[in-house]
């Protein structure tokens, strides 16, 4: 099973990926992971990928989708993946489809986590990062934390400055300038189910179960 999460910044795909994973044993396949492995090996894709990175560039799409063709390539991957980070536009839907006809391979869903944009802001303006261990909390779900101090280490929690209102709302203006296009770009190919993320955990990955067990019918 070849998956694809479509969703806004703070619509729990990471929450969600993570389970499928535990549920399925899918390859987890993230372009941020992806650059840094090829960086750290000295690839030749990886060499140019870094030049990039270290001028605070984008990495051309050309060198992304080579990354991500070559991971797609690997052995654990055939056995099903989840694609996280990529794509982000219609241009690298085009290009990933395209490498995906040349691997023999396809997408089998693609699944868009729609989160009303009110609670998208309240959820990621809610997060706090411990200065001391890195641990990621939210207030609204985890109110032990609402007092600044970290359950795990006693470190001091703290505002990361892309949560803030600001930030998060032009996070959210991007978002839907360049990615959203996308759930018209897969409901036209057929793949795209959208599922109500406003709900908790447990119930939106009820919902992607059922979606994921219909569609293998």
């Amino acid at each position: 099973m070849n998956l694809m999460l479509l969703g806004a910044p703070g619509a729990g795909k990471g929450t969600q990926a993570a389970k499928l994973i535990e549920a399925y044993g899918l390859v987890h396949i993230s372009t941020g992971d992806i650059l840094r492995a090829a960086a750290a090996n000295k690839t030749p894709l990886g060499i140019a990928a870094k030049g990039y990175m270290d001028r605070g560039e984008l990495v051309p799409d050309m060198v992304v989708i080579g990354l991500v063709k070559a991971r797609l390539q690997e052995p654990d991957a055939a056995h099903g993946f989840i694609l996280d980070g990529f794509p982000r536009t219609v241009v690298q839907a085009d290009a990933l489809s395209k490498a995906l006809d040349e691997l023999g391979k396809r997408l089998d869903a693609v699944i868009s986590i729609d989160v009303d944009k009110r609670a998208l802001v309240e959820r990621l303006t809610a997060r706090r990062a411990c200065r001391s261990c890195g641990a990621i909390y939210n207030v609204m779900s985890q109110p032990q934390t609402a007092s600044g101090v970290c359950p795990a280490c006693g470190g001091e929690l703290y505002q990361r400055d892309d949560d803030t209102v600001a930030t998060v709302t032009n996070r959210l203006k991007v978002y839907e300038e360049s990615t959203a296009p996308l759930i018209a770009y897969y409901r036209d190919k057929g793949i795209l189910h959208e599922v109500d993320g406003n709900r908790p955990v447990d119930e939106v990955f009820a919902s992607i179960r059922r979606v994921l067990e219909g569609s293998a019918r």
